[in-house]
């Protein structure tokens, strides 16, 4: 399908108690292709009103769909998942218009995205409470398990199709209905998947969708309002933070995905190619606009100089391109605002001493492209070493024994993901135990699992995506006691 086509089928009205529908305000948003920098679509503008609808539909069918048997509800999420997965090419190229990325990435996140949709059709029958006796006699103690109620989702733009079947998936299969809020920058793919859930037969309220630039003013209102019992939110820090200081005063249920400033550690012993291609595999997939990005590198002192030769020619051979392009490996960053970002934390860090040993340039002409980068030499202030950088920059820093590695690693706010590449087991097995985040990666640069729990510990947030623990993100607990009489 050529992409005008593509672009044309995409729905692009706010979906609301099973209907599509412009916004009440009548005006729109523009999605912008990060590689040519022009205008894609336009798409519904919701208003605070809007997103009351949202949730109105939302709260309207949440006892009817709680009731739902949770066969029944593992049956649309596997349709679903079918559907997806008949369409990859599609959603392939629509994640790769809006987002940037290149195709064969883009495939990857449909596969990704798609079985959050079969893992969680399979958890939805194992639903299970327990029955047991009360260790001093006569009461019977039962655990039941039920839906959180209406949850509000907001989803980022970096992965716009597995963001949103991490969080819908667990949420059908529990019994939640939903208010999904995607990023504007990329909000053609969950549309879409929109349709699908829909095809599928997802019945009305049960998913609604809006898309705004008022983002702050209409999640403020919803989250006000007594009707939502959940948020789960995955996107910067500052803003997970913002946002749990307003859902303080409601108590609401939350899940935050929020930062990560990933160690990528390679001891002496490690094989070096394979610590290589982890490292180019860690730091630019989704040319390094991933949370679980590598942002630091650590290596030991005799490994460092032919690590750093042989990662630097590795990212200058990467082809930089449209994403749609044969061949390209690394797309645009999302917009120029991004872009700006990195390029000053680059100019920032050789300016204070820092070598640049391959990139460090924007590229001329349409689309916001910065080319791979690896920077040695930093000062220890840095900001390349102290925040996250969302983008294509590998700051190289050696040191001497294990308990050093685990210092540097460990001095940072954030705990998402780390990485180590040794060949000794035993020193995988201790660093990864003393490492301080939710995700090791050990001889490993790509770790994402649908079926393992995704998430963080520290300023990266709390609560799991995935795995088995991903649908009791969206289940209470109830404890009935029962008094038995002896007879």
């Amino acid at each position: 399908m050529d992409e005008k086509t593509l672009v044309e089928q995409v729905p692009t009205g706010l979906f609301i108690a099973g209907q599509w529908r412009e916004s009440s305000t009548a005006t729109s948003l523009v999605v912008e292709d990060p590689s040519l920098g022009v205008s894609l679509a336009r798409v519904a503008d919701a208003s605070v009103e809007d997103g009351v609808a949202a949730l109105d539909a939302a709260a309207a069918a949440a006892a009817d769909w709680a009731r739902t048997p949770a066969r029944e509800r593992g049956e649309i999420l596997r349709r679903a998942f079918e559907m997806v997965t008949a369409r990859i090419e599609e959603f392939a190229l629509l994640i790769t218009l809006e987002m940037g990325k290149p195709l064969a990435e883009s495939r990857a996140e449909v596969t990704y995205g798609a079985e959050f949709l079969r893992w969680f059709s399979e958890e939805a029958p194992r639903i299970a409470g327990r029955y047991g006796v009360s260790p001093i006699g006569g009461t019977r103690l039962v655990t039941t398990k039920g839906p959180v109620g209406p949850c509000l989702m907001i989803t980022p733009w970096n992965f716009p199709l597995a963001m949103a079947t991490r969080k819908i998936a667990p949420a059908v299969a529990a019994g939640c209905t939903m208010v999904v809020k995607p990023a504007k920058q990329t909000p053609l793919t969950t549309l879409l998947f929109t349709q699908v859930m829909v095809d599928a037969g997802l019945p009305d309220g049960v998913l609604n969708v809006i898309t705004t630039r008022a983002t702050g003013d209409v999640v403020s209102r919803l989250i006000r309002d007594p009707r939502l019992r959940k948020l789960t939110f995955t996107g910067s820090t500052p803003v997970g933070q913002n946002l749990m200081e307003q859902s303080a005063n409601r108590l609401l249920r939350l899940s935050m995905e929020l930062g990560g400033n990933a160690p990528f550690l390679v001891f002496e012993d490690a094989d070096l190619d394979a610590a290589v291609e982890g490292a180019v595999a860690a730091k630019m997939r989704n040319t390094g606009e991933a949370c679980t990005a590598a942002n630091r590198f650590f290596v030991h002192r005799r490994l460092a100089p032919d690590f750093t030769s042989r990662f630097a020619e590795r990212l200058a051979q990467l082809k930089i391109g449209r994403g749609t392009e044969d061949g390209v490996q690394v797309g645009p960053l999302i917009d120029d605002k991004a872009r700006d970002d990195v390029a000053r934390r680059v100019d920032e860090a050789v300016a204070a001493g820092a070598i640049v040993t391959t990139g460090g340039t924007r590229l001329e002409g349409p689309g916001y492209f910065y080319t791979p980068t690896l920077v040695e030499a930093l000062p220890s202030a840095a900001r390349l070493l102290s925040e996250e950088t969302f983008g294509p920059v590998a700051p190289v820093v050696s040191f001497d024994d294990e308990a050093e590695a685990i210092a540097q690693a460990n001095d940072t706010d954030y705990g998402l993901a780390s990485y180590i590449f040794t060949r000794d087991l035993d020193r995988g097995i201790r660093v990864a135990e003393s490492l301080e985040t939710g995700m090791v990666g050990l001889n490993a640069g790509v770790i994402s699992n649908a079926a393992a729990p995704f998430g963080g510990i520290k300023a990266s947030g709390f609560g799991r995506e995935g795995g088995a623990e991903g649908i009791e993100e969206y289940l209470n607990t109830k404890y009935i006691g029962m008094s038995v009489s002896a007879g």
